[in-house]
């Protein structure tokens, strides 16, 4: 039977951890009115985090009649997490404090290789930005990888992921804790941007937000007051596979997905290259429509017209209070528009739909949520179920900005 005192202590220590997370700077006074601790509890729990390095004084309170109280806050350097965005053409990386500040942020393009090549790609760039973070910083602890695919926990493999060749042959999870040393969590990238936006703009959004992702394929992440919504088997989200846009029946769209071949990157190209015989960049195909090419404003309405299908599906279903559009693609102000128009005639209720405020730091900031909320528990509740830590987001234009 477990020791009753150790669990008391170890719900106080967890309690004090959260308020001063929270609210530091903060008095141990304040701690104590909190957490409804005593004083004395309060006092001696502090006084070890402050010793073991956890926690610092910053100073004291202002503005009181008489003796001014010492105030505390975490050490926002006495631990990091690495938070990683492996893509089907970018790998982005960023090492964070215990406040999610980015210390060190690193993107290259993935590698066409696939499976262990990405596998040591993305292990090579933790260890690089983990070498960029300066001063006293610690290495990560604990590290959150976000795929474009479906993570299976019982194999470790990631499947319906297309734009990675191989990387479903392959325990990834395994192998990143084996080269890394440290614990991994995989996710899906999409999952990752939804926990992120909300994460990062909670104060704007309501607990019920879709994340849509367009850019190399289209996805979304669901999140259901306040928690996110993974299915039965992880794959809820993966809305490429909606049987609409190319027919769902033909063996391309068990693979890439009927909705995704008429959404994303390669059906840009591929509907622009059908209307004029020229194959050329998405980004080159968005400036020939702002300069009146008739085949690329048509290429980009069709487009536009699937994504808007696709956002009155997620709207029937779960009515959300928020969409939030983001990927290379989504994000994009002159796809944004053309979509917001779609909507109106397809769907007979108002769509609350709005740009992603994160851009590519989407996936980075759920990553670093999650790690961040798992390093906690690790570190102050030592196995306590139903005990959660969260940390408050720094400011959106903070992380966004990054250490790049």
């Amino acid at each position: 039977m477990a020791d009753p005192s150790n669990i008391s202590r170890r719900m106080s220590l967890s309690a004090i951890v959260q308020a001063i997370t929270s609210y530091g700077p903060i008095s141990r006074a304040s701690v104590s009115k909190i957490t409804g601790l005593s004083k004395q509890t309060v006092s001696e729990i502090v006084g070890n985090l402050e010793e073991d390095g956890w926690v610092r004084t910053i100073g004291r309170t202002e503005g009181h009649v008489g003796r001014r109280a010492v105030v505390y806050e975490i050490v926002p350097d006495a631990a990091s997490v690495a938070s990683v965005d492996l893509g089907g053409t970018k790998v982005r990386v960023a090492i964070c404090d215990l406040t999610g500040a980015v210390m060190a942020e690193l993107v290259e393009p993935t590698s066409k290789n696939g499976g262990i090549a990405v596998i040591n790609q993305v292990a090579d760039l933790v260890e690089r930005a983990s070498l960029k973070i300066s001063g006293n910083a610690k290495q990560p602890r604990i590290a959150v990888i976000g795929v474009p695919g479906v993570p299976d926990p019982a194999t470790g493999r990631i499947l319906m992921a297309p734009n990675i060749p191989g990387i479903d042959q392959v325990d990834a999870p395994q192998l990143w804790r084996e080269r890394l040393g440290i614990e991994v969590f995989v996710e899906n990238d999409v999952n990752l941007a939804a926990l992120g936006e909300h994460w990062l703009t909670k104060a704007n959004a309501k607990d019920d937000l879709i994340y849509l992702s367009i850019g190399t394929g289209i996805g979304a992440g669901i999140v259901i007051g306040g928690q996110l919504l993974r299915g039965a088997g992880g794959a809820a989200g993966e809305i490429g596979y909606l049987p609409f846009g190319k027919d769902p029946f033909e063996p391309e769209s068990l693979k890439t997905g009927a909705l995704e071949r008429v959404t994303a990157t390669h059906a840009i190209i591929e509907t622009f290259a059908e209307k004029t015989g020229e194959k050329k960049p998405v980004p080159e195909i968005f400036d020939l429509a702002a300069s009146g090419n008739v085949a690329a404003d048509e290429t980009l309405d069709f487009v536009a017209r699937q994504i808007a299908r696709s956002i009155a599906t997620l709207a029937a279903v779960l009515d959300p209070s928020l969409i939030v559009v983001g990927g290379s693609i989504g994000a994009r102000q002159e796809l944004h528009e053309r979509v917001s128009q779609h909507i109106k005639g397809c769907f007979p209720r108002p769509v609350p739909v709005e740009i992603s405020a994160l851009g590519n730091h989407a996936a980075l900031a759920g990553g670093a949520a999650i790690a961040l909320s798992k390093l906690h528990l690790s570190l102050f509740t030592a196995g306590l179920k139903g005990v959660e830590i969260e940390t408050p987001p720094p400011a959106v234009e903070v992380f966004t900005r990054g250490a790049a």
